[in-house]
């Protein structure tokens, strides 16, 4: 009986080589099912395993021949064929990644050439889940019975946590508004935390690992709200059981239908410790603009822009003009740079000093890239921003400090200029009306708005902005009264109605809510705030409470898409729907429940409730069809997913276009673009960065560098 199991293994093992042999090869007959059209730019073939056909697993072909590491990645078909498109000239080495199989072997081969791959399955549940998403493995994260919560208010360091959803919110937010939880450098006690201590038990090591580095003041903050113990006992137990073998008890679907016609193209850019917080490729307004040219992403460890031309495939790093000492380290986003506690990766080492500080960007329709920047000290203000002004902003709502101001990079000229704005920036949007007015969110309780066309006709920076309290008008009298309105605690990732033009944002705590400022005819004393509460708490949509909305974008129709990274779902609010007209009284927002939609976005929930443990960080609604699903198809970042998700409007079901590779795609945001409308789907795509803080916690670890990614989408798994 032992041989002859042996001698199965072993005709296992002969299978796996035969298939392994022919990968290298030179071109086979391709007869019947099997056969590709392959171009001379193109790579094909098929991924066999000793079950037949590999469907629905990615064929990931990469270089380092160009003069930054690229790759192409496609799905197979229903009969395990694939076709890579439309690649550079280099040598490539080919693999396959797939749910339910262990990574293949890279196989050398070049363009023109049709390769036969071989998959193997893995041995158990554990090698297979090593490539789940990070959101499969957080599914494993305990969360205490609805019993454990009374309802009474208890404050831990400044945070309220009542109910089971705000427990879920903050396990959630906490830590992935910075980088996933669930991946390789989460999910486990990473070996180098040797180096800052010895622990005698995981809840020591994670009330330790959450104080380390730069950032590990807001880690710990983070920490602090459950309260602290029960925050770090959560996590120490979800190590301890991943560590003892515990794997998720849910696969991810390998991709079906239209999600295996996605090709994405990656670049590397930027550096080993460069956040690209977001990317841009055109104006979000003429998706035309900047066509075939580079794209750019916020480089915040250089203080630079990252750029990538896709058409040379070289990637750069554009340095920012700063205007204060960098040798002193001032940072003024990651402000802590000195007296933190040594880092498992980085010990000591001072990884973002730099005062330049990028943030977001947008570009407008004369190719000039702007980006929130520090020019200055927060309280060096412009006279005309404080107390005692003629100004009629600053007279009405002096602001005595400001976190960020405005860059913008002339692509022509290749010049910087900057605006030295009074309100905080921290995130943008053009509107479309005549003077490319660009609103802006940053400081708490404020809107602000450059004029561009102003800016641009008479060069005065006081004449071209200006900017709103938003607040709720509890006593009605048309002012601020701050003994007695309700200001808006945050503004976050502002946007405008193409509609009205009003501006939307998020406030992005539990429960949450999103606000619509109208500025009126003459700011700003005819500002307006309406604000809407997530429907948790005081109401549901059926049966569903939604909550932590991050990101907000709208439709052509004026219909305003939020991402709710606390429930998971991707929300619509029509204000249209609102049976009574808003009150711009209500601090609460309790009003308009009938706006809401809810789309509970697909993956695993955690045990005992139904919220989703995906992570969605902002929204963008594709209103010119830039990818090939349709205008005003709203996409979702899965930032716990690997994934952008894509709603079907129609069927109310999404579609998971993933990044298999490197594993830790986490996105804060995207961008599409049309590089020719005649090209089909080739003159068309979406752009997204890899925009997690720690890059370290990359497929790859430490020194790997962050990327951009192109989605494309093909009219069928083989289309060339």
């Amino acid at each position: 009986m032992r041989s002859h199991i042996s001698g199965w293994k072993l005709l296992f093992v002969l299978s796996v080589m035969l298939h392994a042999g022919r990968q290298a090869g030179t071109a086979s007959p391709q007869a019947g099912a099997n056969h590709v059209a392959v171009s001379p730019k193109d790579i094909g073939g098929v991924v066999n395993s000793p079950k037949g056909p590999e469907a629905g697993v990615w064929v990931i072909a990469e270089t380092s021949d160009l003069p930054t590491k690229f790759r192409k990645i496609v799905v197979t078909d229903d009969q395990g064929r694939f076709l890579v498109p439309d690649l550079p000239k280099a040598s490539y080495k080919v693999w396959v990644r797939g749910y339910g199989l262990v990574d293949s072997k890279p196989v050398d081969t070049s363009l023109g050439k049709y390769v036969i791959l071989a998959a193997i399955h893995a041995p158990d549940a554990k090698t297979a889940a090593k490539v789940y998403p990070a959101n499969y493995w957080l599914s494993l994260l305990k969360i205490p019975p609805k019993s454990d919560f009374s309802g009474k208010q208890e404050v831990n360091q400044g945070h309220v946590i009542t109910d089971q959803d705000g427990w879920i919110s903050a396990a959630k937010s906490a830590c992935q508004t910075c980088h996933q939880l669930g991946d390789k450098a989460t999910r486990e006690l990473e070996p180098e935390l040797s180096t800052i201590g010895n622990f005698d038990s995981s809840k020591a090591a994670w009330d330790r690992r959450v104080k380390s580095g730069q950032m590990g003041p807001s880690m710990s903050s983070g920490m602090a709200q459950f309260p602290r113990e029960k925050g770090v006992a959560m996590y120490a137990d979800w190590t301890d059981r991943i560590a003892g073998g515990e794997v998720p008890t849910e696969a991810p679907p390998r991709p079906q239908g239209v999600e295996r016609n996605v090709v994405l193209t990656e670049w590397e850019w930027g550096g080993a410790t460069d956040w690209t917080h977001f990317s841009a490729s055109t104006d979000k307004r003429n998706p035309t603009v900047n066509a075939y040219g580079p794209v750019f992403g916020t480089a915040m460890g250089s203080g630079s822009a990252a750029a990538v031309d896709p058409v040379k495939n070289t990637a750069s790093l554009i340095k920012m003009p700063i205007f204060e000492d960098e040798s002193k380290g001032i940072a003024h986003y990651i402000w802590v740079t000195d007296g933190f506690e040594s880092s498992p990766f980085w010990g000591d080492q001072l990884i973002w000093k730099s005062v330049a500080n990028p943030h977001n960007l947008m570009i407008d329709g004369k190719n000039r890239l702007w980006m929130s920047s520090s020019t200055r000290a927060n309280d060096a203000q412009p006279d005309f921003c404080k107390e005692g002004t003629n100004n009629p902003f600053g007279k009405a709502f002096p602001l005595p400090i400001g976190r960020n101001q405005l860059q913008y990079y002339d692509m022509e000229t290749a010049k910087w200029g900057q605006v030295n704005t009074c309100f905080g920036i921290h995130h943008f949007h053009f509107t479309e009306d005549k003077s490319n007015t660009l609103y802006m969110d940053g400081n708490a309780g404020i809107i602000g708005w450059l004029d561009t066309r102003v800016l641009d006709e008479t060069g005065s920076q006081e004449k071209a902005q200006g900017w709103c309290a938003a607040y709720a008008d509890v006593n009605g009298n048309g002012k601020y009264d701050k003994d007695i309105d309700k200001l808006i605690p945050n503004t976050y990732d502002s946007s405008v109605n193409p509609v009205d033009g009003s501006v939307w944002f998020a406030v992005n705590s539990y429960p949450g809510m999103i606000v619509r400022v109208e500025r009126g005819s003459h700011p700003p004393d005819s500002c307006r705030t309406e604000i809407f509460a997530t429907p948790v708490g005081w109401g549901s949509v059926g049966g569903a409470s939604g909550y932590t909305p991050h990101g907000i974008d709208p439709d052509r129709n004026g219909v305003m898409w939020v991402a709710l990274g606390g429930s998971g779902h991707v929300a619509s609010f029509d204000r249209r729907k609102c049976k009574e007209p808003p009150s711009n009284r209500i601090a609460s927002g309790q009003q308009c429940l009938e706006g809401w939609a809810l789309y509970q976005t697909p993956g695993p929930t955690f045990k005992g409730t139904d919220v989703s443990t995906d992570f969605l960080y902002s929204t963008f609604v594709d209103s010119f069809d830039t990818l090939g699903m349709g205008k005003d198809t709203p996409i979702a970042t899965g930032s716990g997913s690997d994934s952008l998700l894509v709603l079907d409007r129609k069927t109310g079901k999404f579609n998971v276009l993933r990044v298999p590779y490197p594993l830790g795609f986490y996105s804060r945001g995207l961008d599409g673009r049309i590089d020719d409308p005649k090209a089909g789907w080739k003159g068309r795509g979406l752009w997204a960065a890899y925009g997690t803080i720690p890059n370290w916690h990359i497929e790859g670890g430490k020194g790997t560098k962050p990327l951009i990614v192109h989605f494309q989408l093909r009219p069928s798994p083989l289309a060339n």
